[in-house]
């Protein structure tokens, strides 16, 4: 893609001649990334897990739009709430707890891991990092000790932020949503489509009133999930590991509630309990 992957203009910004991010484009960028992961939830007759979502697989445009990228973990998710035991894949870091420990794998393994993105978007931080003290260093527990005083967040921000009121009041807002994304257990998390609830609106206010919203998440809806991941291929994800066979699915709409039950709406204690 012309403009890289995510991690690079987080995590490489200058060495490789980037601007920093600005809040909308990070904040766009994520509801991209949580559109892409919702659709591959939400498929009528099956669904699919991506298990191995991080900043290195959202790919960027020119326009800065963000697709996502490297299906070759991707897993048939099971129906309902059941689980499904797997061998263990993905990437440090951006493993959900019951995932690492157990091997079995829901939808909400997408979930956890996107909830780590979205701190790596708020604060410029790698999910894992030696370099930094022990208490520091797993970047999950140490920003969901910040969550429990929202006066720390600011100073948990990337550095190149530029944040008035009004931003604070979005950056607030992706705070909390990934710390319900990162919940220690499971069902305490909410599913994407809470999470495009969420950044939706706060994306909506920098638009203009004109602009059409067509294939905002880099997916054409009419498509069936195959060819999706041919189009994604074909733009620059060769590396890809595609799905093979007949499929067939139907189109659906989420049935997502505006506010997601089962978890906490604040923290008061580092695992959100």
């Amino acid at each position: 893609m012309p403009q890289g992957n995510l991690g690079q203009h987080l995590f490489e910004w200058s060495e490789l001649g980037y601007s920093p991010l600005t809040w909308k484009q990070r904040v766009s960028i994520a509801l991209d990334v949580a559109r892409g992961v919702e659709y591959l939830h939400s498929l009528a007759q099956q669904s699919f897990i991506h298990r191995d979502l991080k900043p290195s697989n959202i790919l960027l445009g020119d326009d800065m739009r963000a697709k996502v990228a490297d299906f070759g973990l991707v897993k048939n998710a099971p129906d309902g709430k059941y689980s499904v035991e797997t061998r263990l894949a993905g990437t440090f870091g951006y493993l959900a707890p019951e995932y690492a420990a157990t091997g079995r794998v829901t939808t909400k393994v997408d979930v956890y891991a996107f909830g780590v993105v979205l701190m790596e978007i708020l604060t410029g931080r790698k999910a894992l990092d030696d370099s930094l003290p022990d208490e520091r260093s797993h970047l999950v527990t140490w920003f969901r000790r910040i969550l429990i005083n929202k006066e720390n967040i600011p100073k948990a921000l990337d550095q190149t932020l530029e944040a008035d009121e009004e931003t604070m009041e979005s950056i607030y807002r992706v705070a909390e949503l990934a710390g319900h994304c990162t919940a220690r257990e499971p069902q305490q998390r909410p599913d994407m489509g809470h999470a495009v609830n969420v950044l939706g609106p706060l994306v909506e206010k920098w638009k203009p009133s004109c602009q059409e919203e067509e294939e905002s998440f880099g997916i054409d809806v009419n498509m069936s999930l195959p060819q999706a991941l041919q189009r994604w291929q074909n733009e620059g994800t060769s590396s890809s590991t595609m799905f093979h066979g007949d499929f067939s699915y139907s189109q659906t709409q989420s049935s997502i509630p505006p506010k997601a039950s089962g978890f906490p709406n604040t923290f008061d204690s580092a695992d959100g309990r």
